[in-house]
């Protein structure tokens, strides 16, 4: 689980329906790009070998678009390619057309691992935009290091991380998880909660810290805490025990199309989210939603970044773009906003760097700000974004209505202090 860089206003009669989301995209990115100009020649911008050519350069996506992460992830491929088709008609990367090797991480950690050296070691891609999964993030990272690739990494995650190679475009845990308990405590009077989560790296590792944040520094109560296995489709067992706890706030973790089964199930039990029951969730975007239906979901809270719902001239835009790409129908969520980011990012830091080569982007990114959809992001020095933290309330129409958010960016603190 950002701010969108320059804008542009390049209208072409023939392509205005998708140049409209341009107003979306980095203003200083797209600025400098009427025409496809020549770029500079190929041996100035790529000493190691990557594959690029005088007319175009290779990027790879890499996510789930089968199993039962393809719920999650398939709106990341398409704001992903929504962006690479929005940087090519307005003039590509450094002269060059951006070509695209997907391939698909199919919900399964070892595959992750195995298509990221496919696509760095035989593809030779300059950067890399994927995962969506701690897990599978984990699984690649050793990849990416060993490879000394670039990873644009999209989805709102745990902290506790920072690597040389990896962009971390969503929140990390003080943005998210300690920004949303503190806020539902304030607003709500919360004093007791019951963790949810799928069992993996990222449900378990957000549900200590936001133990350890209840417990030891709102000096509040945990009264149950469970995992389920990905792909789960039973918890009425769980949700007795919720309404015999009877806690201030359900608080659930629970990701991809497990989601579907938790809280049809929920509703069917009678638990209430609109009048009774305090939900707060940290992995249900309206990607998800889309699945669940809002009216099993309408009333529970959710701390993000971006909700497709905010009104902004950028977002209406970026959100007319990709409807109009990928279908009325479609839905954004915060993982597939801060996924359009990434090729936005790279672009912007590939023409600081004056080159594709990935230590030379890589050491131009700090400080480079992109004008996103859901307002100005800055890249910090440790590859975090800068960005706001939102609370959203489902409706029954799968939006959000964004009912918080702070004044300023706040800034990505991966490793706090004694949440570790």
């Amino acid at each position: 689980m950002t701010s969108r860089d320059h804008r542009t206003q390049l209208h072409s009669a023939t392509r205005r329906k998708l140049l409209i989301g341009m107003a979306a995209v980095p203003t200083a990115a797209l600025l400098s790009r009427v025409a496809r100009a020549a770029g500079p020649a190929t041996a100035a911008v790529n000493t190691t070998g990557l594959a690029v050519t005088d007319d175009t350069v290779t990027v790879g996506i890499l996510h789930s678009v089968t199993g039962t992460m393809a719920i999650s992830e398939t709106g990341s491929v398409e704001a992903e390619k929504l962006a690479i088709d929005q940087i090519n008609k307005s003039g590509g990367v450094l002269g060059r057309q951006i070509k695209f090797i997907q391939e698909d991480g199919a919900s399964d950690w070892p595959t992750f691992a195995e298509k990221a050296r496919k696509l760095l070691v035989n593809d030779k891609v300059a950067s890399v935009f994927g995962c969506w999964t701690s897990a599978s993030r984990k699984a690649v990272l050793p990849v990416f290091e060993q490879y000394d690739g670039i990873l644009y990494y999209p989805t709102f995650y745990e902290g506790l991380e920072q690597s040389k190679n990896v962009f971390y475009e969503g929140q990390e845990a003080t943005q998210q998880i300690i920004a949303g308990l503190n806020w539902i405590v304030k607003e709500k009077g919360a004093k007791s909660f019951y963790l949810l989560g799928s069992d993996y790296i990222w449900p378990r590792t957000s549900n200590k810290i936001a133990r350890k944040h209840i417990e030891n520094f709102l000096k509040l109560q945990v009264v149950g805490e469970e995992y389920f296995p990905l792909g789960s489709t039973e918890f009425n067992s769980v949700i007795n025990k919720i309404k015999l706890k009877k806690p201030d706030v359900i608080y659930a973790i629970i990701v991809g199309g497990s989601n579907v089964a938790f809280y049809k199930q929920l509703r069917a039990a009678g638990i209430d989210l609109v009048n009774k029951q305090n939900l707060l969730t940290i992995s249900v975007t309206e990607d998800e939603i889309l699945g669940i239906g809002g009216e099993n979901i309408v009333g529970a809270y959710a701390a993000m970044k971006y909700f497709q719902s905010l009104d902004n001239p950028t977002n209406k835009a970026f959100v007319k773009a990709f409807k109009d790409m990928w279908g009325q129908k479609s839905v954004i969520g915060d993982v597939t906003q801060a996924a359009y980011e990434g090729p936005w990012l790279w672009k912007l830091a590939v023409e600081k760097a004056g080159s594709f080569d990935t230590d030379k982007v890589i050491a131009a990114s700090p400080g480079i700000e992109l004008n996103a959809p859901e307002g100005t992001v800055r890249i910090h020095e440790n590859h975090h974004l800068w960005s706001k933290t939102r609370i959203g309330r489902a409706r029954a129409d799968g939006q959000y209505d964004v009912i918080y958010e702070t004044a300023e960016l706040v800034e990505p603190n991966p490793f706090p202090k004694g949440y570790q």
